[in-house]
Order: structure tokens, then C-alpha cells, then sequence
């Protein structure tokens, strides 16, 4: 997701897109870079940002959506507003993103159930306690990965009681928003507790203070925030490993490249690589004592939940019929873990609770349709490694009623995928 602020007052790049013409041109350009989405915003959220009447909004953002929709890219509207994403989604926008999840406009979860059924459009939900507060009064949290994780899945709650299908939800940490660089770390670090909401999740992390102070932290220099893509693309290939949906970013070129590497490195030859050529000898005459023998290492664990015969009607394929009228998939999973503690202390919370796994494949299969098995399969796969525990998963999705012309009994796809992109 490219971001496209048609503001003078972003904290990055505020005043670069004012006129429609030069937003216009820069979208497209996002796009030849490698965005997939265009998020297109007209006021800011920045700590100390002074609202934008509506008028003047949707003066910003209207033709710019207008234009980028017009030529089949996929439009984002970032904004605090109903009324403006209501407008903009009848511009042609695909997404609505809103950082305050709903909280600032008690009437955006209507307007994005409307968006949602009239248009088929997402809706983002960002976690947030109000425009950013840089004293951090606002960011006390017990448990802040618990709390986020929560709050979120109580908005989507409320969302989809609004209205919205829930396959049409995407939900984000909200790094920078109320919450500490350590914080909005460990919300990185725990992202699978998020993923396991069943939701698509959206990271942004492009050039926020978090970056800037791990650099600081870790270089002893300041950096400013066009210093910080290259961080922002290390970022983004992590989250992508961790199994986000998506990355909100500035430079695309930078984030586009390096999930370009990690793709290859995920993907490439899984043979080990060639040995290191031996350390040049010490000068020392001394003789290197011999090393204590050690016992033989244990053997690997390779304990297994397995799932089988989930049934879930859901509305995949290739052909517009098969997405109109549904069809039955039916999903295998099976999940490597450690369960020798849950076993020595006959403790639930230190196994994979068979039952959360099942709801969250069916919340994954159910969501926004997709052509092939394959994508199927690999979204589950993502969704089952976000389990804490979980080191590898074996995921199958049968297509019994698929459209053959031919006597068969089945079709399916299986993968295999292991944490840190292991196939």
C-alpha cells in the first residue's frame, strides 16, 4: 500500500501532492513501483495536526480517487470521516481506512456496511486512543499486544454487527498511536497473536518514530524521516514472514524490492549452502584441547495436531458462477508443535486448542473470495502458524464439487510451510 498524502501538513511528506494533478501523477507512479494499493489521504493524523473541515477534504480527495480509480487502480481512502469515505468509496475507492477503527465517527461503521455491500469494499480498523499524544499519557498498557489485540477484535465485533461482511475487514496495530517505540515493537514481534483473529492484517510502520529510534538506538545518529525506508523495507519483509496482509509504506520502490528478495529467498533452492572455507590458522604453537565429548542430541521433536474434514462454504473460483452461487471446501490441517508441556502439565494454554484453530481456518476460508486452491491453502497455512507453537504446517484444501467435466471423487492442493519462510 503506497501512501499518497494530499496534505501540506503530513509529518513526512506533507505539501509534495496539493494539486490533483501532481497526486494523480505520483499514484500512478506508486503503482509502476510495485503498490498494489494507493491509500489516498487529505488530512492529517500527526500529533498536533488541526482538522480539516469536510468541504476541504473532499476537495483534496475526490478527484485524485476519482482519476487513480478511473484507470483500474486500486484506491484506499484514508480518512477519520463517514461522510468522506462514503463519498470517496462512490468515487471509485476499494478500501476505506480509517486509524480510529470507528471511534472518531460514530457513523463510519455504517458507512463502510453500506461500502461493504453496495461496493464490496474493505474496511480497515486501526487501533488508536485519539490523535497521537507525543507525551505518551495515553499509552499505558498491561499487557499492550492483549489490550490491542482485544480492542481490535471488539470493533470488528461491532462492525460486522453493523453490517460489514466480515471477509471485508482488515485490521491494523496502529504503531505510532498512543503506543511507545517498545511498544509498537512488541506488537511486531507478537503479530501472530493478531493474525489469529482471523482477520487480514495491515502494518504501518513507514518512517515513525519507532524506526527512528532503533536506529538512533543502534547507529548513535539521528535520522530523518526519508533516512528511514531503508528500515522500513527491512520491516516490511519481517511482517510479511510474520504473515501480514499488507505493509502501508512511502517508498515503495525500496519495500517493493526487498519483499522481492524475501520472496526468492523463501522460495529458492532448498539445498544447504556451501561450506566456509577454514579460518586462516593461529599464530599461536599452543595445542587446542580436545572438546569433552557430548551425549548424542536428542532427536528432533515431531509432535502433530491434526484436523481434518473441515467443511466450509465459501465463494472461490475461477468462474463468476462458482463466486456467485458458492461451493463446499473442504480443509486438512495438520500443525507441528511441542506438546510435551502441555502433556506433563495437563495444561491447555501450552498446546493448540484444536477448537481456536478450526473457527480461525473457517473465518480464513470465508473471507474476501480468491481464483485458486493455492492461495487458499497458503492463507490457511499462514493462519495456522500464527498459533503460538506452531513450527510448521501441513495444509490441504479439497475442491469436491470443483467444475470437471469428468467422473471424479475429488481435487485438492497441499502445502507445506514452516516458520521463517521453512518449506
Amino acid at each position: 500500500m503506497g501512501v499518497l498524502n494530499v496534505t501540506p501538513d503530513s509529518f513526512s511528506d506533507g505539501g509534495s501532492y496539493l494539486s490533483a494533478e501532481a497526486a494523480v501523477a505520483h499514484g500512478r507512479r506508486l503503482v509502476e513501483l510495485g503498490a498494489d494499493i494507493v491509500d489516498v489521504g487529505g488530512e492529517s493524523t500527526r500529533p498536533g495536526a488541526e482538522p480539516v473541515p469536510r468541504e476541504e477534504e473532499l476537495r483534496r480527495v475526490l478527484p485524485v480517487v476519482r482519476a487513480l480509480a478511473a484507470e483500474g487502480i486500486a484506491v484506499s481512502i484514508d480518512t477519520l470521516h463517514a461522510e468522506t469515505a462514503q463519498a470517496a468509496v462512490a468515487a471509485g475507492a476499494r478500501y476505506i481506512n480509517d486509524v480510529s477503527g470507528g471511534l472518531h465517527d460514530p457513523a463510519m461503521h455504517a458507512a463502510a456496511a453500506w461500502a461493504s455491500a453496495e461496493h464490496g469494499a474493505s474496511y480497515i480498523i486501526g487501533h488508536w486512543r485519539g490523535i497521537p499524544d507525543p507525551r505518551h499519557e495515553r499509552s499505558g498498557y498491561d499487557d499492550v499486544v492483549a489490550e490491542v489485540r482485544d480492542a481490535l477484535a471488539g470493533l470488528a465485533r461491532e462492525a460486522i454487527a453493523a453490517g460489514v461482511d466480515p471477509n471485508r475487514i482488515v485490521i491494523d496495530p496502529g504503531l505510532g498511536f498512543d503506543k511507545t517505540g517498545e511498544q509498537c515493537w512488541e506488537l511486531l514481534r507478537r503479530l501472530h497473536e493478531l493474525s489469529a483473529l482471523g482477520h487480514r492484517v495491515l502494518v504501518g510502520a513507514s518512517r515513525k518514530r519507532m524506526i527512528a529510534e532503533a536506529l538512533a538506538a543502534g547507529l548513535g545518529r539521528t535520522v530523518s524521516p526519508e533516512q528511514r525506508d531503508l528500515a522500513t523495507a527491512v520491516v516490511s519483509t519481517l511482517v510479511a514472514r510474520a504473515g501480514a496482509w499488507g505493509v502501508r509504506v512511502h517508498d515503495v520502490d525500496a519495500t517493493a524490492q526487498a519483499l522481492a528478495v524475501e520472496r526468492a529467498w523463501s522460495g529458492g533452492d532448498p539445498s544447504p549452502p556451501a561450506a566456509a572455507p577454514e579460518p586462516a590458522r593461529s599464530p599461536d604453537p599452543s595445542p587446542v584441547p580436545a572438546p569433552e565429548p557430548t551425549a548424542a542430541p536428542e532427536p528432533a521433536v515431531r509432535d502433530r495436531i491434526t484436523l481434518t474434514g473441515l467443511e466450509v462454504f465459501a465463494h472461490h473460483g475461477v468462474f463468476d458462477f462458482e463466486r456467485e452461487r458458492g461451493q463446499r471446501f473442504l480443509i486438512d490441517a495438520e500443525v507441528e508443535v511441542d506438546l510435551r508441556p502441555a502433556a506433563a502439565g495437563d495444561a491447555l494454554e501450552r498446546t493448540v486448542h484444536y477448537g481456536e484453530l478450526a473457527d480461525a481456518i473457517v473465518e480464513a476460508v470465508r473471507r474476501d473470495p480468491v481464483d485458486l486452491i493455492e492461495t487458499l491453502a497458503e492463507r490457511v497455512a499462514q493462519v495456522a502458524l500464527g498459533f503460538p507453537g506452531v513450527r510448521e504446517a501441513s495444509i490441504t484444501v479439497h475442491k469436491p464439487d470443483a467444475p470437471i467435466d469428468a467422473v471424479f471423487s475429488d481435487v485438492s492442493v497441499s502445502i507445506v510451510r514452516g516458520q521463517g519462510g521453512r518449506w
